[in-house]
Formats: structure tokens, sequence, C-alpha cells
């Protein structure tokens, strides 16, 4: 059964056995370990991952890819449903067990699906996905630079991104407007072990800080944090700074400083 892309899901089915070889062999899951795919397509993905791994679920709204991956891959456990409406916890076999998540995914959902990852850290141990460059760039970038914002201090805090390798936009079909990329992401590191439930303030302060920091982003803090600060900054910090001259765990210390002064 051949299917057709749809330009409203998105999708844009991976071809190339070699760049399927490489993501998969970046995933570090044992046998045992539950692995999760987002947007299997036509099974480029699923078949290698579904030989490697027995316990591979994967999330698919498109019934016609349902319908191939039920065909090709008769113990993979289907979801008919977004990964991003998904009871994701309720796939741990038990308390504390974390998932494995890869995806080639659709671009106009790159955004939520990172997000998502980032904001439920205690959950997965490790996400390979095939995303655009730009944001792979962006997860990486470092301050002081055009890339630097919301999504690289949000994911340098909450664990550690690695970008793997880009790739062509013709080992699609169709090829996409944009190059891509394949990233590695591991939630927890050397400041916050265990990300996002190691943050020493709610992820929702630490989110509000970050995000009205770089909403403008060529204000001095001093101005661009005065709705939230009030003008007043912890001993010794340096608001004349812009957003993008912080370290990502500078973010976490100003919102540490507002949550305690409330």
């Amino acid at each position: 059964m051949n299917i057709r892309p749809k330009k409203s899901l998105g999708q844009h089915f991976l071809k190339d056995g070699n760049i399927v070889r490489r993501i998969v062999g970046h995933v570090q899951a044992g046998k045992e370990d539950r692995v999760v795919e987002i947007g299997p397509g036509t099974g480029a993905l699923t078949v290698p991952l579904s030989e490697r791994y027995p316990d591979l679920h994967v999330f698919e709204v498109d019934e016609r890819a349902i319908e191939v991956i039920a065909r090709q891959c008769p113990g993979v456990t289907i979801h008919p449903v977004s990964f991003l409406d998904a009871d994701i916890a309720s796939l741990q076999k038990e308390p504390g067990e974390r998932l494995f998540v890869v995806g080639n995914l659709p671009y106009f959902l790159t955004s939520p699906i990172l997000f998502r990852i980032l904001d439920q850290g205690s959950l997965f141990s490790q996400a390979v996905l095939m995303i655009q460059k730009e944001v792979a760039e962006r997860l990486v970038a470092r301050p002081r630079t055009k890339e630097y914002g919301i999504l690289s201090v949000q994911a340098q805090v909450l664990g550690k991104v690695e970008l793997l390798f880009p790739v062509s936009r013709h080992v699609f079909h169709p090829p996409p407007k944009v190059e891509s990329a394949v990233i590695s992401y591991r939630p927890g590191n050397e400041t916050f072990p265990g990300s996002v439930d190691d943050l020493p303030v709610p992820l929702a302060r630490f989110k509000l800080v970050v995000r009205t920091a770089f909403q403008q982003r060529r204000k001095r803090l001093s101005n661009a944090l005065k709705g939230l600060f009030g003008g007043s900054f912890p001993d010794g910090f340096d608001a004349g700074r812009r957003a993008e001259e912080l370290e990502p765990v500078e973010f976490v210390r100003l919102a540490e400083w507002l949550e305690n002064r409330r």
C-alpha cells in the first residue's frame, strides 16, 4: 500500500536507509526498555526499531499509516492518537521507569513536541529526533548568538542536547523546503540531575522568567523584566545585560530569587 503524503499532516517520508540506520544506532535503549515512536508514517524507522526493541509503541493519527504499520509490524503497539494528546505517564510499565522516544517529527509540531518532552523529563531517558536544522541549532546555541533563545535555555537547563548530524532534504518524499538534523536529548545534567524534579523553583515560574526576558530580547533586563521584578534584582546581578547574554542557569537563579521574594 503506497501512501500519498498529506500536506495537512506535515508528512515527509524518510526514504534513505543509511539515515535510518544512523538514527536507530543512536538510540541507547536496551532490549527490555519501552521505546516510543512519534509519527511512524510508512514505517521507515518502525521496522528496524521493532526488530531491535520488542516493546515498541507508536503514535499515529493517519489511518492509512496505521494500516501499513499493523501489517508490517504486527508486534508493535499502535496508539491512534497524537503524541501531544497522549497520557505519556500511562506508558510506564512501572513507576519510575523511563521511556525512549524516537521520531521524524512533523515540522509544524516540532516545538510543541519538544516542549512536552522537556516539561516531562522525569518520564524519559532519551529522545532521538529528526527536526528542522534551524531548531536543532537553537537547541544547542550558546549565549551571545542569534540562535540562542527560549528553547536553548529550557533544553540546556533541563537536560543535555547533542546535535548528532545534519540531514539533506533530498532524503525525504516529498523533499521539504528546509534542511533537517537529528538531535539527542537526555533529561538531567550535572547541575540538575533529575531535570524538572531537581529545579529549585516551580517549572512554570522558571518558564515565565525565560519567556518574559526573551520577548524583548533587545532590551536590557532591567526593562524587559520590570513587570515581574519591579526594578529589584538579586545582589550582584547585572540587570544591564540582555537576555541573550545570560548563561542558562542564571535564569534559574533569577526565577528562584523571584519565587522566594513572593
